[in-house]
C-alpha cells in the first residue's frame, strides 16, 4: 500500500473511530456547539476564511496528488499501444489548465463545506492557528506523522489480532472447544 493511500485510510479510520457510538458514550458531555451556519447565511468573508483554513490546513495537497494519478491511469491503460505515448503525453500536458480548474472546483466545494460546518469566528480562530509558527509546523509534519501512525497501526493491528486469537483459543479451550 502506498504511503498516500495509507494516510487516506488512516484518516478514514480515525474519523470512523471518533464517530463511533461507543466512544461517544465514554466521552464526557461537551458544551453545546455553536449553531451551524444557515445555508443562505454564509457571507463572502465567511467563505474566504473557510477557503483559507482548507488551504492552510494542507487538505488541498490531497487534491494535488489525485490529478496526476488520473493521467497515470490513462497512460497505464494505453501501455499496449506504445505508438500513442508521445501524443498521449502531449494531450495530458495540454489538459493541465483544465484540470487545475477542476481542482479549484473541489477546493471551492470543500471551502463551502467548511463554511457550512464552522462559524466564521471558529474559522477565524483556526486560520489564526494555521498562520502561527506552530500551525505551520503542524501542517508541515502531518505527512510524516500520518506515515508513522499508519506504520504503528499496522504493527498494533497485527499484535492485537494475534493476542485476541490466543485469548479466544484459550477461553474456548476452557469450554471444551479446540480452535485451529
Amino acid at each position: 500500500m502506498s504511503p498516500r493511500r495509507s494516510r487516506v485510510l488512516l484518516a478514514g479510520l480515525l474519523a470512523a473511530t471518533m464517530a463511533s457510538p461507543a466512544l461517544a458514550q465514554t466521552k464526557p458531555a461537551a458544551p453545546a456547539a455553536p449553531a451551524a451556519p444557515q445555508a443562505g447565511a454564509i457571507t463572502p468573508s465567511h467563505l474566504a476564511l473557510a477557503k483559507e483554513v482548507m488551504l492552510s490546513s494542507g487538505i488541498a495537497r490531497s487534491f494535488d496528488s489525485i490529478l496526476p494519478a488520473f493521467g497515470e491511469q490513462i497512460r497505464q491503460a494505453a501501455v499496449t499501444r506504445p505508438e500513442l505515448t508521445k501524443d498521449l503525453n502531449e494531450v495530458i500536458e495540454k489538459l493541465q489548465p483544465e484540470l487545475e480548474l477542476q481542482k479549484q472546483r473541489i477546493i471551492d466545494t470543500a471551502s463551502r463545506i467548511y463554511a457550512n460546518k464552522l462559524s466564521e469566528g471558529e474559522l477565524r480562530d483556526i486560520a489564526t492557528f494555521f498562520r502561527s509558527p506552530s500551525g505551520k509546523r503542524y501542517v508541515e509534519t502531518q505527512p510524516q506523522v500520518l506515515d508513522d501512525m499508519v506504520q504503528a497501526m499496522q504493527t498494533w493491528t497485527q499484535e492485537v489480532s494475534e493476542y485476541m486469537m490466543v485469548r479466544v483459543r484459550a477461553e474456548m479451550g476452557k469450554r471444551g472447544h479446540q480452535l485451529q
